[in-house]
């Protein structure tokens, strides 16, 4: 059994601003027996002016925080998801999520695979691909303390054949931080967070990005843990930032997949 603790956010422009609100929930989330801390998409800078975020936006090599969030998961014994956009060689960009283990060493990366270029009907429209390029690498990262975890990002969400992937590599757990649309969040959020768990036959723990935020946009929260069989075990509101707490026993997993064996059941289908 695994006690895992959830950061909804409201992150802002200052990333040092973001880094302590994190820091500060991983010295309580340990206290409170918690052994890893997910925080959502963007969670260290969450600023949708390009030209005000460009300086605080490097690689991760040159990033200040990084060998911090390393210090502090060592220090507290809590493993750490951190998202932060990071510059490429080729002066792109990435939406990158880091996993840091409590050993201290170099965090393991996974870029967000799918942009979210979309135009919704109230007008609001994002064109992710403009700035950022997509990741190509499926991630996982084997004996963290909710067993083998897949690594996705917000709108991957909706691609299932990632998740069909992290299914067939056995993750027990897939992490799905975000900053979900309120328009989106309210019509899709929960529906999916539940599929993914289910058709992955997986835990998943969805941190996500709450209210309205220095940049202007408004986010969707609602931050949640399911279980394999798509039981709700946390949704937090969708109205303020906080830390919330579940409890991951991974002897559910084994159960769900001896009941309804869906991923060995599995057959290539041709298009």
């Amino acid at each position: 059994m695994a006690r895992i603790a959830v950061l909804q956010m409201t992150s802002g422009v200052d990333p040092e601003a973001n880094f302590r609100t994190i820091v500060d929930a991983l010295g309580e989330a340990g206290e409170r027996g918690a052994q890893m801390l997910f925080t959502p998409e963007m969670s260290l800078l969450l600023d949708r002016d390009r030209a005000r975020a460009a300086s605080h936006i490097v690689s991760e090599y040159a990033s200040p925080f990084v060998g911090r969030f390393q210090k502090a998961v060592e220090e507290t014994g809590v493993w750490l998801t951190v998202g932060a956009p990071v510059r490429l060689p080729e002066d792109r960009l990435a939406n990158r999520q880091w996993l840091f283990a409590s050993s201290g060493r170099a965090p393991t990366a996974y870029d967000k695979m799918h942009m979210f270029d979309v135009t919704l009907a109230d007008g609001e429209s994002w064109r992710e691909s403009s700035a950022y390029r997509a990741g190509e690498t499926v991630v996982t990262i084997d004996d963290t303390p909710v067993g083998r975890l897949g690594l996705t990002i917000c709108y991957d969400i909706r691609f299932p054949a990632l998740f069909e992937a992290l299914g067939q590599r056995k993750c027990d757990c897939i992490a799905i931080p975000a900053a979900f649309t309120r328009p989106t969040g309210a019509a899709h959020w929960h529906t999916l967070v539940r599929a993914r768990a289910i058709e992955a036959s997986a835990f998943v723990v969805a941190a996500a990005q709450v209210g309205v935020h220095e940049d202007g946009r408004a986010t969707y929260g609602h931050s949640m843990v399911v279980d394999p069989w798509g039981e709700v075990l946390l949704d937090m509101s969708g109205e303020e930032a906080g830390l919330g707490f579940a409890e991951i026993d991974l002897a559910r997993i084994a159960e769900v997949r001896r009941q309804v064996p869906s991923l060995a059941n599995r057959r290539k289908i041709a298009i």
